[in-house]
């Protein structure tokens, strides 16, 4: 059956239950729920402090300011919940970041104007998607888990790929819902349905091979995926 849109029922996957908790933190038990490792992002700086900076990392010209592992490093991602509701008990407004790859969800991202066209495309070619997560600056469409030599083969099988796209496995990472960075509000624009089981994710051939056919089907006015 084919995923309902998003946002017909966005936002109801983090609803509490019992004594309230941090949004962040019930999104990352909800997360180890699913055996997604998930570590806190090194967020926003506090306030006044930074000088005007959007990230509380030491680089000034932070590229995705907030939105990444810090201190601890993305290899210590976990789904053990006493380790979570410590780490967020200590940092509420940590961003949550799913750590990519091994047995954990992979992601296929675009920049957010080429994935909202790109979204478009593909619910008109009927692809079924899994959960997909938007930023202010990209989208990310979660996919079942690959390895890089799955990738390698299946970009090298291509004659031509979408240069907006980026991959995102073993050692990456992805930023999700309901999380703040420095560029804004992170949500879900393709939410996972609720409940216990882990949300269902297509193969990254399928969702490579549907944007490529999204990003050549364009006549006369070129890739609809460019950027």
């Amino acid at each position: 059956m084919r995923e309902i849109l998003g946002r017909r029922r966005r936002l109801r996957l983090w609803r509490k239950k019992g004594p309230a908790q941090p949004a962040q933190l019930e999104a990352a038990l909800t997360c180890a729920a699913w055996r997604w490792p998930v570590i806190p992002g090194v967020g926003l700086p506090a306030a006044g402090a930074g000088n005007g900076r959007r990230c509380a990392c030491p680089d000034p010209e932070c590229v995705v300011p907030g939105a990444h592992p810090f201190d601890p490093s993305v290899l210590a991602a976990t789904t053990d919940e006493r380790m979570l509701r410590w780490w967020w008990t200590n940092r509420p407004n940590a961003p949550v970041v799913l750590a990519t790859g091994g047995a954990a969800p992979c992601a296929v991202s675009l920049p957010a104007p080429a994935g909202a066209r790109a979204l478009a495309e593909l619910d008109r070619m009927d692809m079924r998607l899994g959960p997909v997560v938007a930023t202010p600056t990209r989208w990310a469409l979660l996919v079942a888990p690959y390895t890089l030599e799955q990738l390698g083969e299946l970009l090298f099988a291509k004659d031509c790929v979408p240069s907006s796209l980026r991959f995102h496995g073993e050692g990456g990472y992805v930023v999700l819902p309901p999380s703040e960075t420095g560029t804004g509000q992170v949500r879900w624009e393709r939410a996972p349905l609720p409940g216990s089981a882990a949300p269902w994710l297509p193969d990254v051939e399928a969702v490579v091979d549907a944007l490529v056919e999204a990003s050549t089907s364009a006549p006369d006015e070129g890739s609809r995926l460019a950027y």
